[in-house]
């Protein structure tokens, strides 16, 4: 099993977000919380300011805690390697990392445009992953998933209700979700799903068919 899943892209993704927790914990007991923070996530400010450019890349590798980094990876192993034997080992990494940079930077940009919290952070992989989920829901929207593990639903009402949940809960209980990250993401999964759905009408066509059994 563990043979199996280094064999993929997802898995050594997998791996590197442990590593990188590993890291942070490391980092924090050397330097202290609020200066690996600002090492390894993105600020607004910061990037709006040319400050640590770099958290663009590592905010993606990085978690808040061992349950957002549980979470998130096993999410990712789930839509992660269905996604990476759909389109291939590339097209999905470059899906990922393309999703979770502009997850990024989108979650700057509406940031700035809303006159929000510069100097709030953002950290984890849920961009990119939803980068991942928009995909499928171009690709396969009818294909059946169990949100939460125990709601049946189409890929394409899974991928709504999860980013409308998250937006609820993060304002009613006044946790520090990365909302507009996620959008950031789908819309990106989204874009892409599309253009291959041009590009291969008869392919897509088909697995979408294959996929809605």
């Amino acid at each position: 099993m563990r043979r199996k899943l280094f064999a993929t892209y997802t898995g050594w993704l997998i791996l590197i977000n442990v590593i990188a927790f590993v890291g942070f914990l490391i980092l924090v007991n050397s330097v202290g919380e609020e200066t690996a923070v600002n090492w390894v996530a993105i600020q607004p400010g910061n990037i709006l300011s040319g400050v640590a450019v770099w958290t663009i890349i590592t905010s993606m590798f990085m978690h808040a805690g061992l349950g957002h980094l549980f979470v998130n990876m096993l999410s990712l192993m789930f839509v992660g390697s269905f996604t990476e034997r759909l389109v291939g080992k590339k097209r999905f990494l470059w899906v990922y990392l393309g999703g979770g940079i502009i997850a990024g930077l989108f979650f700057v940009l509406v940031a700035w445009l809303t006159g929000g919290d510069l100097n709030v952070y953002a950290v984890g992989a849920s961009g990119a992953i939803f980068a991942l989920g928009g995909l499928l829901a171009v690709l396969t929207p009818r294909l059946p998933v169990l949100v939460f593990f125990i709601i049946p639903m189409p890929m394409w009402m899974a991928m709504i209700f999860l980013l409308g949940i998250l937006w609820v809960v993060s304002f009613s209980l006044g946790l520090p979700i990365g909302n507009t990250a996620h959008l950031g993401g789908l819309l990106v999964g989204l874009g892409y799903g599309f253009y291959l759905k041009r590009k291969y009408p008869r392919k897509t066509a088909m697995i979408s068919r294959y996929f809605s059994r």
